[in-house]
């Protein structure tokens, strides 16, 4: 993939508004503030592709980027506090519709801060994945913010905390550092190589 081709397509804030599934997906999912803004400019190497804001729960639409083949849907963040309740249950609904829609979703990046437990919501995704057979990795955000011990400690700690550990496939994550991009571009390129030989459904 030629990743300069990048470029931001459309948005969406509710599941009716969302067009037909055309080309393979992949997903990029995870709390407020977690990072997932900055891993996609730093995928891409592009600075304002995804625009990062210092106020969390600032995402909440569905924002589509497309390059060569594949589309690529940034979903807006769950669990953060200060948002009004109609807001928590329109940003689920957009969520939830765009899951249960007939999608060609090939992959979701489920992003968990590694510094820290997987909060409720993220477990709730992972668990929800698993039930619907959704084929996902998690990546591990902000990966620079811990030394090596501390690294050592969250990663023995999550073979408890993650439903399935032994079966997930987890990517440490930095998006100041680059450290990750190549594993998560090798996980894209794979993908690429499977729609090649299988057609987008539809």
């Amino acid at each position: 993939m030629n990743y300069h081709n990048v470029k931001f397509e459309t948005s969406f804030g509710t599941a009716a508004q969302l067009p037909p599934s055309e080309l393979p997906e992949i997903a990029f999912a995870g709390r407020s503030n977690v990072g997932k803004s900055s891993m996609i400019n730093k995928l891409f190497n592009r600075k304002q592709l995804a625009r990062v804001s210092a106020v969390p729960g600032k995402t909440a639409t569905i924002n589509f980027f497309r390059a060569d083949g594949l589309r690529f849907a940034d979903l807006p963040g769950y669990g953060y506090a200060k948002v009004s309740k109609g807001e928590k249950r329109r940003w689920s609904e957009l969520i939830s519709g765009y899951f249960e829609q007939d999608r060609d979703l090939r992959l979701v990046f489920q992003l968990i801060d590694m510094r820290h437990a997987p909060t409720a919501g993220d477990l709730t995704m992972i668990n929800y994945m698993i039930d619907r057979e959704i084929p996902f990795v998690v990546v591990l955000t902000k990966a620079d913010k811990l030394s090596k011990t501390q690294r050592a400690v969250r990663l023995a700690a999550l073979e408890t905390e993650l439903p399935c550990a032994d079966q997930i496939v987890t990517i440490p994550f930095s998006s100041e550092t680059g450290e990750g991009v190549d594993a998560v571009r090798d996980v894209v390129a794979q993908i690429e190589r499977d729609c090649m030989e299988q057609p987008p459904a539809g």
